[in-house]
């Protein structure tokens, strides 16, 4: 599975219904469990990102599907970023010749 780093930001639309998001992340996580996806960590922060979550997918078509669809819904603004542990990451230096 690829793991990725998402950054989220609340819209105005997600700042309105804000006690709402405990439930919109369960039903992404739900959603993401259909596609073969899993929500590794979940988190509210404070600071220029309302949130943080760490998605494993068995590819990235199935992150970017889950991620688009996040924000299709309009609550939240996404930055996802593809995360590398230290064996894929000495994998990658491998690769810089």
């Amino acid at each position: 599975m690829t793991r990725y780093v998402v950054l989220v930001k609340f819209t105005q639309q997600g700042e309105a219904k804000i006690s709402d998001s405990p439930q919109r992340a369960n039903a992404f996580k739900d959603r993401a469990a259909k596609l073969g996806a899993r929500v590794e960590a979940q988190y509210w922060t404070v600071g220029p990102y309302d949130g943080v979550l760490i998605l494993s997918a068995p590819d990235e078509a199935t992150a970017a599907g889950l991620i688009l669809g996040l924000g299709r819904d309009a609550n939240v603004a996404t930055c996802m970023l593809r995360a590398f542990d230290a064996d894929e990451f000495k994998t990658v230096m491998g690769k810089m010749g």
